[in-house]
């Protein structure tokens, strides 16, 4: 990748708040199970929440595209029908409009 330094600063500056924000989200994961974990049970705990929540996301992510691609004919259609019915500002049958400065 050819990016610049300031292209380089932002994409480290998001990923260091990705991160800050996921050890936030698994840290009131544990308390709210109520587990007081320590040292590597600790780790096991935030490398399986981590886990499971990536695989949850790509589950997510997988079911918007299925939706998306089954209402994207429908807004295709639509839209064709609506831009068929009206007519269109830019035809050229239409009149143009006057760029004469006003006084």
């Amino acid at each position: 990748m050819k990016m610049g330094p300031e292209e380089r600063k932002v994409l480290r500056e998001r990923e260091q708040a990705y991160r800050a924000r996921v050890k936030l989200e698994v840290d009131a994961a544990l308390r709210d199970s109520g587990l007081r974990l320590e040292g590597e049970k600790r780790e096991q705990f935030e490398q399986r929440y981590l886990q499971e929540r990536r695989r949850i996301e790509h589950e997510l992510r997988q079911e918007t595209e299925a939706k998306r691609q089954q209402q994207l004919p429908v807004l295709q259609e639509r839209l064709k029908k609506e831009f068929q019915e009206t007519p269109s500002i830019t035809s050229p049958s239409a009149p143009a409009a006057s760029t004469s400065p006003k006084k």
